[in-house]
């Protein structure tokens, strides 16, 4: 007489199904959060990268200046200007600002400046000037009270510089130079750090 044998079907239970899941989610979780963290480094370097092109380009404008232009000149062994707070100065007649405010759409891609200034009282006015995307710019800069509002998709970059006249390098002052630091701030949430650029020059 043979003998037969019975394969009995097997299901998973329950149990074995709620352990699939809970593997199957935490390696999504871990999936997702490596995403977003590559997303962050991603925009933090984009951000990173846009301020020190802000931050060079304002000491090469910085630099063109001679010592004796109001707008670059510190009484010997003085500060002008905050790397913290958006200050102005008056030199001789003139109301100099140690600030500006560059606005940048990535809907668009087009670049709105709106550089610091003073009126005749010494009330914040501020000179805007847009650059569009095909290449051309405004022709002429477009004067507010206020730093024009931004758009849910604009970044707003605050330059702001300290011009230092014989700082003290080494211990000891640098007579006949000129320190120049730029910072650059983004509106970002989370924040992103401010970055910062030095250059030291002889004076005029």
């Amino acid at each position: 007489m043979s003998h037969r044998k019975h394969c009995r079907a097997r299901g998973f239970t329950l149990l074995e199904v709620l352990i699939a899941i809970t593997v199957l989610s935490t390696g999504l979780l871990a999936l997702a959060a490596l995403v977003a963290k590559t997303a962050s480094t991603a925009d933090s370097s984009r951000y990173t990268s846009t301020q020190s092109l802000l931050a060079s380009a304002k000491l090469d404008e910085l630099n063109q200046y001679l010592g004796t232009d109001t707008r670059i000149q510190v009484v010997a062994g003085t500060t002008a200007g905050s790397l913290t707070a958006n200050t102005t100065q008056v030199v001789g007649t003139d109301i100099i600002p140690y600030f500006d405010v560059l606005q940048v759409s990535s809907g668009n891609g087009g670049i709105v400046e709106s550089a610091s200034d003073a009126d005749a009282n010494g009330n914040p006015i501020y000179d805007t000037i847009t650059h569009t995307p095909d290449g051309s710019i405004s022709p002429q800069p477009v004067q507010n009270a206020s730093a024009p509002a931004a758009d849910p998709t604009t970044l707003t970059f605050t330059r702001r510089w300290m011009i230092e006249k014989d700082p003290v390098l080494n211990g000891a002052p640098a007579i006949g130079t000129e320190r120049i630091t730029v910072s650059v701030s983004v509106s970002t949430q989370p924040p992103t750090p401010p970055f910062q650029m030095t250059m030291v020059r002889a004076y005029d």
